[in-house]
């Protein structure tokens, strides 16, 4: 499965040279973990009425070109690598006219309740969606 979505660079998104902020791009990398598990029909807020919260414990971010104000990107997510303590997203943003890439990024991810204590396994509900997503792929690639 991947989730993928457009967005046009604002100019607030930019320096005084009108080249993207590297801040910028964790925001976009964020929406598309937000998009890719609402894909999966895993709300974030009803995850945590239900006391479960999927912060980011690692970004390892390769910084390949410049995007620039008014430039039109693709976000492109997936999932590279589930365990039973985290989940790792590949990520990638492109120019969406020219195919450079701008972005590659792993994220890695776990689950911890509101409180901020680590689960030692993904709750089910979280890896019943997992599952599903490993399911869906391995049979795509038969």
């Amino acid at each position: 499965m991947e989730h993928s979505f457009k967005q046009q660079v604002c100019y607030c998104d930019t320096d005084a040279f009108g080249v993207v902020w590297h801040g910028s791009y964790l925001r976009w990398l964020e929406m598309g973990r937000i998009g890719f598990c609402d894909d999966m029909g895993l709300n974030l807020i009803d995850l945590q009425k239900q006391d479960i919260v999927m912060p980011v414990t690692n970004i390892n971010v390769r910084y390949k070109a410049s995007a620039k104000a008014y430039d039109n990107l693709v976000i492109k997510t997936v999932i590279s690598k589930i365990t039973p303590l985290s989940v790792t997203f590949e990520q990638t943003i492109t120019n969406a006219e020219t195919g450079v890439l701008y972005i590659q990024a792993a994220v890695d991810v776990v689950a911890v309740n509101n409180a901020g204590k680590l689960y030692r396994r993904f709750p089910d509900i979280v890896k019943n969606a997992f599952d599903r997503i490993s399911k869906e792929a391995l049979l795509c690639s038969v």
